[in-house]
């Protein structure tokens, strides 16, 4: 009979799930750590926890017994989901429990922020009636600035709307018709919102690209008199570009409910005017952890019950025979998904993508789910697999179409996917060399061969002499290695697309510099994993 360890405080209503069901025997030990908690976890199948406990490398070390670890909630930060995968743990969570209470604290902290609730009841505790000094301001016809549109972000803009608010936002995977069903008027990138904006409000992951993304160069730009919140991840928020946005009075008021650090008990910020701070309550409401603890309860249990996947983070629910006839595919489909985005930079509308030759044989569905999730990598708040993607592009409007021929081109098996998004169109065909070789073999209307792995500089040029020695000369200057270089051009003189894989990103100087040549019409520099590095749902399960 499968065991389940409870690592956190769950509701009642979870708990109940465990009594009743007779197929599985259960305890609760909380507060685990270290040397414990490695022990007890070797002595369950499945283990259910919130956010206080941290499963390391170090808490599976020598695990032969664990089968799933679910969280219930949305991040997965506290696991450490690649030892879990090495070990052939699955790991799932419960994405959509929390959303409308983070959308509902979202807004009391616009609101609070707005009315100066905090001073104003904390002038009354100190036996002061300070009317006249705690003048707010309405929310009503003052302009919301929404970074990030998914499920938490348009549940918000919703609330808002309702307020009378006025919309604006960016998101690069929300289409143009999705915003105006919502009523949201989309900008290209943040900071063409914030000379806008009167509040903003973030709900993205915390990745390389989200990490400050309000600093002290957007302080520079933003309105005088904006309003902060963020309840999505610390770190979006340069906090120290926070504390001298309020001293300037350049902004006035920031709301934080979570931070860089967390556990967070001091900050230069807490007792400044103008601030609202709690301890990471976005999703700390009766209904919302009676909805997770069911919703995780019920994942644990199917799968060790009956084998049932759902909401996994780190493997594909794809059987291993299927999965191995694939993998290659499968890769090159994700990466396309990763590069199209980053080479184009528009909003994206729609996608198409066409299989040609022997790869229109096999389970093409997979393939379209596989690109869709390349495309949203790094844009949730939890990495989507192939089970989920195609629905999360739906949810941002952006329709999704493929298309299978037999005929066989000049490579046996070819994909060709093409993005349109406002800036116009972009594709990129990719295929595999070998057994399992990604391989770029078509920009735009340009045909070569490139690695499809690490990072990239895509420049397209005029086909004139000294191009190449010019551009190697100055990334040498700068220091920057290249691993491998692909040309293409349609007419000798005409235009034509270079590819260089280089070894680390280019500085800021060095980009300028290869785009300050005459002859280069721009360079975008664009990241993939490094080769063989697969997304932790395409792994092959441990035997």
């Amino acid at each position: 009979m499968p065991r389940i360890i409870v690592l956190d405080t769950l509701s009642d209503e979870g708990l109940g799930l465990l009594k009743a069901d007779k197929r599985i025997e259960f305890d609760i030990r909380t507060g685990l750590k270290g040397a414990e908690l490695r022990q007890t976890l070797n002595e369950y199948e499945g283990a259910i926890l919130r956010g206080s406990v941290k499963i390391t490398a170090e808490s599976l070390e020598g695990n032969t017994r664990l089968r799933a670890i679910v969280r219930a909630g949305v991040g997965t930060d506290n696991i450490d989901k690649e030892a879990a995968t090495r070990l052939g743990i699955i790991v799932m969570n419960t994405p959509l429990g929390n959303t409308i209470s983070t959308a509902e604290h979202t807004l009391t902290l616009m609101l609070a922020l707005s009315r100066n609730v905090a001073p104003a009841y904390h002038s009354l505790l100190e036996h002061r009636w300070d009317r006249n000094k705690y003048m707010g301001t309405q929310l009503a016809d003052k302009t919301l600035g929404i970074v990030g549109l998914g499920r938490i972000g348009q549940a918000i803009a919703a609330r808002a709307r309702a307020m009378e608010m006025k919309l604006i936002g960016y998101d690069p995977f929300l289409s143009p018709e999705r915003a105006s069903e919502l009523g949201i008027r989309l900008y290209p990138n943040v900071d063409a919102m914030l000379p806008e904006i009167d509040y903003l409000t973030v709900h993205t992951p915390l990745t390389e690209e989200t990490r400050g993304l309000f600093g002290h160069r957007q302080l520079e730009i933003v309105k005088p008199g904006a309003r902060l919140i963020n309840c999505a991840r610390g770190g979006i928020y340069d906090e120290a570009a926070l504390v001298d946005g309020l001293k300037s009075g350049k902004l006035a008021g920031v709301a934080l409910d979570v931070f860089t650090e967390e556990p967070c008990t001091e900050s230069p910020l807490f007792g400044m005017p103008g601030v609202l701070c709690t301890p990471h309550l976005g999703a700390s409401t009766e209904e919302a952890q009676a909805q997770v603890a069911v919703e995780g309860v019920t994942l644990l249990i199917n799968f060790l019950t009956t084998g049932d996947i759902r909401h996994a983070v780190n493997m594909s629910p794809l059987d291993a025979k299927t999965l191995d006839g694939l993998r290659g595919f499968l890769d090159v489909a994700y990466r396309l998904g990763m590069l199209l985005p980053q080479m184009d930079g528009g909003t994206v509308r729609s996608c198409r993508l066409t299989y040609r030759g022997e790869v229109a044989e096999k389970d093409t569905k997979l393939l379209t789910a596989s690109f869709a999730c390349g495309l949203l990598s790094g844009a949730m708040a939890t990495e989507p697999n192939i089970v989920n993607a195609e629905v999360l592009l739906r949810e941002r409007g952006i329709e999704l179409v493929a298309e299978s021929r037999q005929d066989k081109g000049a490579f046996a098996s070819v994909m060709v996917a093409e993005i349109n998004t406002t800036n116009g169109r972009s594709k990129a065909a990719g295929t595999i060399f070998g057994h399992n070789m990604p391989r770029l073999v078509q920009i735009n209307d340009n045909q070569l061969e490139a690695y499809l792995d690490g990072v990239m500089m895509v420049f397209p040029h005029q086909d004139v002499p000294g191009i190449i020695g010019s551009v190697g000369t100055t990334l040498g200057k700068h220091k920057v290695n290249i691993a491998q270089m692909a040309v293409s051009r349609a007419a000798r003189g005409g235009e034509s697309m270079g590819i260089l894989n280089l070894d680390e990103p280019p500085s800021a100087e060095a980009l300028a510099e290869v785009r300050a040549h005459p002859a280069i019409r721009g360079a975008t520099v664009i990241k993939l994993p490094p080769a063989g590095k697969l997304p932790a749902w395409l792994q092959p399960a441990p035997p």
